[in-house]
């Protein structure tokens, strides 16, 4: 007699639920490593019937959101990049590598929600820590001065123990530190595992939002600098939160990468200290160095943060060099940038640098993504291979093309305002960087150039002539 044939299993995704008839180690939908695993066979679907709802559909404008107002933290950077503060009942999930000050940030937010800073009064906070002991976060605590009668610490590693403890504070702020150190029974895998994230994350969802609790999550970062864990975890969450600096910097950056509550084009700086962390609301002059004499390989621009102009100074160093292969060296730039600088500098400009070492960096460990640096730092490099030095008044501004050609870049006139604000008397742009979007030049008389009245603006149209015009600059 045939034997009879048996539902064959299936493999599925964990992250997006794709299928297939045999294990891969990697994801055929999502492509990401590790996340097929075993599943029962296919079930057919089920017919789900209506049911009471919880509460009444009503027309859009009777929605009550007074509920719903944000509250400001405290700290001004953290409440611009958020859109005015917390809202409760919200998610957020900050990330961000080890030891950059995730927990002593969210520390200094707990203690001053607790003391009722920028509210009508004191309400209780409870921070969970699941990485440290109790008292490793009261030393900080310490050290911080977050020492508050509202703040309640607790250092657990199961969820019901969490929930237990909300019970009996009744917090109007939740600090989870950090989400890949709790577990519950209720799921299969370790803690740190995607079924236990996703299970955890989902319960305390679901506390916040039927009791109004603003939760904080801390997640971890990969080699890569993606968050850990499922990517539904993202989805799931309100707000996520990206906190970045060089650990051997003070400066600290946080931005929102997503935000249901506010914009996700702000940046708010921190000055981390062995006192804490405190905001800076005018971080451009840690991206500088104040010097009497200008000095050859340096060049000022402007970068765009978000909505935020910031003043940084790229330096360089062209150096004999007395190897085959003539090291390139970059810190805070785009390596492949850097390196199709030199090359339409050395092509184009006929500046060649095949038997120089050629040293790049950033002052103050600002990090420089946009081609916006691309005109400083040509004549950065330029200055120092001729040794000639720019003036210390000037600022560049432009992208860089393979022809040699400077382009526009967008916010000129915010740029601009912010470097005359610095006491910069000299530009050099993109020629038509000064234009309306009609294409109408911008008049004296304008209100947007009130702010840098004074300031000689010049106009160039490609690199060799960047370089004519910077160097005779007064």
């Amino acid at each position: 007699m045939a034997k009879a044939k048996t539902a064959k299993a299936a493999y599925r995704c964990s992250e997006c639920g794709w299928q297939t008839s045999k294990w891969v180690g990697r994801c055929g939908e999502c492509q990401t490593w590790g996340t097929v695993l075993e599943a029962a066979s296919a079930t057919p679907a089920r017919v789900v019937s209506a049911g009471p709802v919880s509460t009444p559909a009503l027309p859009i404008g009777q929605v009550d959101v007074r509920s719903s107002q944000s509250r400001p933290t405290g700290l001004d950077e953290l409440d611009r990049v958020l859109g005015g503060g917390i809202v409760p009942g919200a998610v957020l999930l900050l990330a961000g590598e080890p030891g950059i000050g995730k927990s002593t940030l969210l520390l200094e937010v707990a203690a001053l929600a607790s003391t009722g800073s920028g509210d009508a009064g004191a309400k209780n906070v409870l921070y969970v820590t699941g990485e440290e002991s109790a008292e490793q976060v009261r030393l900080r605590a310490d050290r911080v001065g977050a020492i508050t009668d509202h703040l309640y610490l607790a250092a657990e590693t199961e969820l019901s123990a969490i929930l237990g403890h909300v019970d009996t504070v009744g917090p109007s702020l939740l600090v989870v530190d950090s989400i890949q150190t709790i577990g519950t029974s209720e799921a299969d895998g370790a803690p740190g595992g995607v079924t236990q994230i996703r299970e955890v994350a989902a319960n305390l969802i679901r506390v916040a939002k039927e009791r109004g609790i603003t939760v904080v999550l801390v997640g971890h970062v990969t080699k890569e600098g993606a968050i850990a864990g499922p990517r539904l975890l993202e989805h799931l969450v309100d707000v996520v939160l990206y906190f970045e600096g060089d650990r051997h910097s003070r400066l600290r950056m946080i931005r929102a990468v997503k935000n249901r509550y506010g914009p996700t084009d702000e940046l708010g700086c921190f000055d981390l200290s062995e006192v804490g962390i405190v905001g800076l609301p005018d971080p451009s002059g840690l991206f500088l160095t104040r010097r009497e004499e200008a000095v050859p390989g340096t060049c000022v621009t402007v970068t765009l943060e978000g909505r935020r102009p910031l003043v940084a100074e790229v330096q360089s160093l062209v150096a004999k060099s007395h190897l085959p292969a003539p090291r390139r060296a970059t810190s805070g730039l785009d390596t492949s940038r850097v390196a199709m600088v030199l090359a339409v500098l050395a092509q184009r400009c006929k500046i060649s640098m095949h038997e120089q070492d050629v040293y790049v960096s950033t002052v103050g460990g600002v990090r420089l993504a946009e081609t916006s640096v691309d005109l400083a730092l040509a004549l950065a490099v330029a200055g120092s291979t001729v040794e000639q030095a720019l003036s210390n008044s000037l600022i560049a501004l432009g992208e860089v093309g393979l022809a040699g050609e400077v382009r526009v870049v967008p916010g000129v006139q915010r740029r601009l305002a912010e470097a005359a604000r610095l006491g910069f008397k000299h530009a050099v742009v993109p020629r038509g960087a000064l234009e309306l979007a009609d294409g109408s030049p911008l008049k004296r008389a304008d209100p947007q150039l009130s702010s840098y009245e004074g300031m000689k603006v010049m106009e160039v149209d490609s690199l060799k002539q960047a370089l004519q015009v910077a160097f005779t600059a007064p």
